[in-house]
């Protein structure tokens, strides 16, 4: 199984903010006004790859191109827009590329907006659960880091309370890939397939919810504490049979940030049922490869970091901890966890993401198509990843 898969920050670290994109680059026009403004920015990648796992895997230890990704943003007092299309390359330049989001939005008031297009799905804290660059392994479940095609309505009471109401009509697409598959995608999603050992399944009809509490009763202007929970209803549509089934998950959550450390606690559950009588998996896609998931289980991901700021000459650092991974409740399917050390270093338009990833039975670090179902060999493999990023 290939190691085509990691994390896609373009910019920034561990902060989206949907009502309001922000890139650098050029801007033309003006925010305030009604016209309002329009911002295009670009980022290059490279990476390195050491993978310590599996005598036949080739440990990459080279320094090579990654990514090329352009961002485009709008912003007025009303309407305000967001899109980005990114380029890979595996072997050629642009060999895998895909669009990763496409929306438009309107502002009801200073905190509501409705957005619709290809948009962030609202399920669990934000869209990325943890501060690695690689990802915990529920991106991989098609949880975390989703975008889909639908509306969202954001609102926030006096309260303090956030809360989103979404519907999404189909999954993100399929673009340009060097696999002949369904697989030429950013979000994982459940996908179409040929192979006959797999499922062949298209996700329609997401029903998402989402709500967030700020915990505001302790007086401290340094400590920032959040609960929230999220819930997803869809209908799974088995193309092998034509009947329809149903995916459903929720999730816990909570995040404390006191000064410059940040804690994000996320837990759930995910129930598939695919309408496959012999198979309790479900196949998905995402970055050039198709996998099997087990279709119950519970998830989970523990992110700890602290910032590092202004270190030196505007030199920001920025060390964390995750720790995730996906308990299996069919018998006999081993679980699979993926747990990550490293940091971030971000100096002006430059950032440099060093990680450790340590993992079992994870599809993308020395497994294989049934790493996130059965399991595999049990072991723990690892991989040095490190990615260096120039936003303008």
């Amino acid at each position: 199984m290939n190691t085509k898969f990691y994390r896609d920050v373009a910019t920034g670290l561990f902060i989206f903010s949907l009502a309001a994109p922000s890139f650098a680059g050029i801007t033309f026009g003006n925010p305030k006004a009604d016209t309002g403004a329009l911002t295009v920015s670009a980022t290059l990648r490279a990476k390195y790859n050491y993978k310590d796992y599996g005598k036949d895997i080739d440990p990459d230890n080279s320094i090579k191109f990654d990514a090329a990704i352009l961002n485009f943003g709008y912003e007025s007092p009303k309407v305000f827009g967001s899109a980005q299309w990114r380029c890979y390359q595996w072997s050629d330049l642009c060999d895998f590329s895909t669009l990763v989001s496409a929306y438009a939005g309107y502002r009801l008031n200073e905190t509501d907006n409705i957005t619709l297009g290809l948009q962030p799905v609202p399920f669990g804290p934000s869209r990325f659960w943890d501060s690695s660059f690689y990802a915990g392994m529920n991106y991989t479940l098609g949880l975390q880091d989703t975008l889909n095609l639908g509306v969202n309505y954001h609102a926030e009471l006096p309260s303090a309370t956030k809360f989103d109401l979404a519907y999404f009509a189909r999954d993100g697409g399929n673009y340009t890939g060097t696999a002949d598959n369904d697989t030429a995608r950013y979000s994982a999603n459940a996908v179409k397939t040929d192979d006959p050992t797999m499922t062949s399944l298209k996700e329609k009809n997401m029903f998402v919810a989402r709500v967030i509490q700020d915990l505001d009763f302790i007086n401290n202007d340094d400590l920032k504490m959040a609960v929230g929970g999220s819930y997803w209803y869809s209908s799974i549509d088995n193309k092998r049979n034509n009947q329809d089934g149903s995916r459903k998950a929720w999730s816990l959550f909570n995040t404390i940030n006191y000064q410059n450390l940040g804690i994000t606690l996320t837990g759930g559950q995910l129930k598939i049922d695919n309408k496959d009588p012999i198979s309790n998996y479900s196949t998905f896609g995402s970055f050039d490869t198709e996998y099997n998931i087990a279709n119950k289980g519970l998830f989970y991901s523990v992110d700890v970091n602290y910032a590092f700021k202004n270190v030196r000459d505007n030199l920001n650092i920025t060390p964390y901890l995750v720790l995730s991974g996906f308990n299996k409740d069919q018998k006999g399917y081993k679980d699979s966890q993926r747990n990550i050390i490293g940091a971030a270093w971000n100096y002006k338009n430059i950032a440099v993401y060093t990680e450790y990833v340590m993992s079992k039975n994870d599809v993308f670090i020395g497994g294989n198509a049934d790493s996130f179902a059965a399991g595999d060999d049990n072991k723990w493999n690892k991989l040095a990843n490190v990615i260096f990023t120039y936003t303008f």
